[in-house]
C-alpha cells in the first residue's frame, strides 16, 4: 500500500505544478484581442467559406478592421453586411457596391448540343476534363455532371434533369464564386446583379463548327453587332462582348440573333448598387 501512496502524491504535486505553470504562461503570453476586430467578426456571416480569399471570417475581420481590405470584401455578406461594417468603421466616403451572382454561359443542354459519346463514368466534370474528351461535340460547353451543384454551400444550384444543365437560383446565390472556381469548362461566371443581356455561349470555334455542334451556340454572324443602335456589342477573340454601360436593354440583339444565344438575365431585380458609409 505504501508503495502506491508515495508515487500518487508525487504525481499529484507534479500535476498541480504543471497546471499552475500553464495557467501562468497563458496569462503572461495572452494577446489582447482588438475589440474592433471582434465587432467586425460578429457582423460577418460566420460561414468561414473562404470566398473572400482568407482562411476564415476572423482572418478577414482583422484585415477589414485594419483597413487593408474594403468593407465589401466578403461577397457572401451582401449589402446588409457591407452597410453594417460601413457604419461601424464610420466614413462619409461613397463606395460602389455591386452584388454579383453566378450565371451559366451555356445553353447546350440535352437536345440542343449534340453528343459525341455516351458517357457512363464518374459523374465529375473535372474527371471528364482530365480525359481530354467531352461527351458533347462542343468542347466548350457545360459537361453537366453537377460539380457546381455539389460545391455550392448555399444550395443555389440544382441540376435540371430535363436539360442536363445547372439552374441557378439568384435569390440564394451569394456570389461566393465557389462554383465559378470549380467549373473546369469556365461556363460559370459572376456578373453584377441587375437586368442585362449576355451571350450564353463561350465557344471560340468557327461559326460553321458551332452550327454543327449546337443549335444555341454563337455562330459569329455578328448580326447583333450590326443591329445594336448603341454600339454596345463587339466580337472580341471570337466571343461576343456586351458593354453594360452602353446597353439600353432594347432587346433588338435578342430578336435578331438566329441561334438565340443572347439571353436577358436578372430580370425584375432592384438591388441598389451604392450605399454611403
Amino acid at each position: 500500500m505504501g508503495s502506491i501512496v508515495l508515487p500518487a502524491i508525487i504525481m499529484g504535486f507534479l500535476g498541480l505544478g504543471f497546471g499552475l505553470a500553464l495557467a501562468w504562461l497563458a496569462k503572461k503570453m495572452a494577446v489582447a484581442e482588438n475589440p474592433l476586430v471582434q465587432k467586425v467578426t460578429e457582423i460577418l456571416p460566420g460561414g468561414n467559406c473562404g470566398a473572400c480569399g482568407y482562411p476564415g471570417c476572423s482572418g478577414l475581420a482583422e484585415k477589414i478592421a485594419s483597413g487593408e481590405v474594403p468593407v465589401n470584401a466578403c461577397p457572401v455578406g451582401g449589402l446588409r453586411v457591407w452597410q453594417e461594417l460601413s457604419r461601424l468603421l464610420g466614413s462619409s466616403e461613397t463606395l460602389d457596391f455591386k452584388v454579383k451572382k453566378a450565371v451559366l454561359l451555356c445553353q447546350g443542354g440535352k437536345g440542343i448540343a449534340k453528343a459525341s459519346a455516351l458517357y457512363e463514368g464518374v459523374k465529375d466534370c473535372r474527371a471528364v476534363k482530365l480525359l481530354g474528351h467531352s461527351p458533347k461535340l462542343c468542347r466548350f460547353g457545360c459537361l453537366g455532371l453537377g460539380n457546381c451543384e455539389r460545391i455550392c454551400p448555399f444550395s443555389a444550384i440544382q441540376m435540371d434533369d430535363k436539360t442536363g444543365l445547372p439552374q441557378i437560383n439568384p435569390e440564394r446565390c451569394t456570389g461566393c464564386g465557389k462554383c465559378v472556381a470549380e467549373c473546369p469548362q469556365k461556363v460559370l461566371a459572376l456578373f453584377p446583379y441587375g437586368e442585362q443581356v449576355l451571350s450564353a455561349c463561350i465557344s471560340r470555334d468557327p461559326g460553321k463548327i458551332v452550327r454543327q455542334n449546337c443549335s444555341r451556340g454563337c455562330i459569329k454572324c455578328q448580326l447583333c453587332v450590326k443591329v445594336c443602335p448603341e454600339k454596345a456589342i463587339t466580337l472580341e477573340n471570337e466571343r461576343i462582348q456586351i458593354d453594360r454601360e452602353k446597353c439600353t436593354l432594347c432587346g433588338l440583339c435578342i430578336e435578331r440573333c438566329p441561334t438565340q444565344c443572347l439571353v436577358r438575365v436578372f430580370q425584375e431585380t432592384s438591388v441598389p448598387e451604392k450605399i454611403s458609409r
